[in-house]
């Protein structure tokens, strides 16, 4: 029970740095950078700074103000815990921009859309990975995903060019293209950082020689596989053993090649994964 407690604990604890982490940082970004330039991002945070260019509104209050029916929905949909700390993060990002004594960095309009968009994404990022959100942008595709038969990928991508249409509209297309620039920088980082810097993939194989593919992943490559039982259904009907494993993106590579030696007629299928717990893969990290 005691573990359990103090476990517990250091989740909280490491969930609540993750976020300050996130707020300082997407806060840097976003007065260092973005924000002296006239410069806009994609998503809530987006439309947060494309209104305060055209209108002279407090950014901090437009960030509260537009992500409260994100932090509602986000209630209803994910839950009341999700929704109490992303309303914490939101409020402290609007407060720190208001009292932070960050400074310009440079008029470097490229690095401004690079660095601006990296340090606000790893804000947004870091903040996901403490379990809230300072960008309500994921809720509203997470709910419309359901309510359509778009992706949540697709629907963020249509938000996005909607905004960036407008900002060509009422800022000039230079600034549109800044604004790109500084999304792809955005979204590239949380993805390093939701997902994790080593990308691990998953890797099906069948083939009919999976005993010796099975041996070189074990022996040489060190990696924990799993066997599914399985049965042809391409012509004639057999058993076969289907082997699974994990393995991280550089070594994706190593793999493939040596499947290739083995049995060039192997059917091989791999899948992205964002993140893993336990097993070979991660005890090997660790050494």
């Amino acid at each position: 029970m005691r573990g359990q407690q103090k476990s517990r604990k250091l989740n909280f604890v490491k969930n609540l740095f993750l976020i300050c982490c996130g707020i300082v940082s997407a806060c840097f970004g976003l007065k260092s950078f973005l924000l002296p330039s006239g410069f806009i991002d994609g998503g809530v945070t987006g439309i947060s700074l494309l209104i305060s260019t055209l209108t002279g509104l407090k950014l901090s209050y437009l960030i509260v103000i537009i992500n409260i029916p994100f932090v509602i929905l986000g209630y209803r949909q994910i839950g009341k815990v999700f929704a109490i700390k992303t309303s914490v993060a939101i409020a402290l990002l609007a407060i720190l921009l208001i009292v932070a004594p960050f400074q310009p960095i440079t008029h470097d309009k490229l690095l401004i859309a690079f660095f601006g968009g990296l340090f606000l994404g790893g804000g947004i990022g870091l903040a996901m990975r403490g379990g809230c959100v300072i960008d309500g942008t994921e809720v509203l595709a997470l709910y419309l995903s359901k309510k359509s038969s778009l992706t949540v990928g697709n629907i963020i991508l249509i938000l996005n060019i909607v905004i960036f249409a407008f900002a060509a509209k009422f800022l000039g297309i230079e600034t549109a293209l800044y604004a790109i620039l500084t999304y792809l920088s955005a979204s590239n980082t949380v993805d390093y950082i939701v997902n994790g810097i080593e990308q691990y993939t998953g890797v099906t194989v069948i083939s009919v020689k999976n005993e010796h593919i099975k041996k070189f992943i074990i022996h040489q490559m060190k990696r924990g596989v799993t066997i599914y039982k399985g049965e042809g259904g391409y012509g004639e009907k057999k058993d076969i053993d289907i082997l699974y494993t994990v393995v991280t993106k550089l070594e994706m590579s190593k793999l493939q090649t040596a499947i290739r030696q083995i049995d060039p007629e192997a059917f091989v299928i791999q899948q992205q994964i964002a993140d893993i717990r336990g097993g070979v893969v991660k005890r090997q990290a660790l050494h």
